[in-house]
């Protein structure tokens, strides 16, 4: 069985305060008489369900199109933080040690349901504590992902949780849809387009259950 993460990209979608929202501009149209249909798109590349480049939080940093695709493409552990929506989750609500130590998949992703709407904004979503991205780390995880749109708060000006990614070179996720998604482990693949220098790159997002 096949799980969809993707949240579906429309004019609708609500993008990060004050950056690029989605248009789509017509360059011809069957219906207009030309022989084919032809459109251009406009919008941040943090766009939906997307990979984060290193070079978005680290100057020095990748572009999302040098990243090495096993961070996005592997063996996937779905845990729940609820309670989370206007705070920070941290190693106690995805289960303490305990719960991290039964991980065995190097990518993990974090359903908070703090974002409810991706067409409707809401300010008090999740973010991540650096000691839990610290703690995954250690326990071997290379990426994690989340369902609302930054692992940092929307009012967080010194990007902790990004700074702790950028410290051990691990992948981020944002803007998932894991609502739907039992509780367990599966195969991811989120692969990013090959968007060679750009800070990040919309994925179309997936899990697959394994035998």
């Amino acid at each position: 069985m096949i799980y969809d993460l993707t949240p579906p990209i429309t004019s609708a979608t609500k993008v990060w305060p004050g950056d690029t929202p989605l248009s789509r501009e017509m360059v011809c149209e069957i219906e207009k008489g030309a022989t084919v249909t032809l459109s251009a798109i406009r919008a941040t590349v943090h766009l939906g369900a997307h990979a984060d480049g290193p070079n978005h939080y680290t100057p020095s940093g990748q572009g999302i199109g040098e990243r090495p695709l096993h961070y996005y493409l592997g063996r996937c552990h779905v845990v729940q933080a609820p309670g989370t929506r206007g705070r920070r989750v941290g190693i106690d609500d995805i289960g303490g040690t305990t719960g991290i130590g039964r991980l065995t998949a190097k990518r993990v992703l974090i359903r908070t349901d703090s974002f409810p709407d991706p067409t409707d904004w809401n300010t008090d979503f999740a973010g991540l504590e650096p000691s839990l991205v610290d703690a995954l780390h250690e326990k071997g995880v290379v990426t994690i992902g989340v369902d609302t749109p930054s692992v940092d708060t929307q009012d967080s000006k010194d990007l902790p949780a990004h700074n702790a990614f950028r410290r051990h070179d691990m992948a981020i996720l944002e803007g998932l849809t894991l609502k739907d998604v039992p509780l367990g482990l599966y195969e991811l693949i989120a692969l990013p387009l090959r968007l060679i220098g750009f800070d990040a790159s919309p994925v179309r997002a997936v899990l697959r259950t394994l035998d």
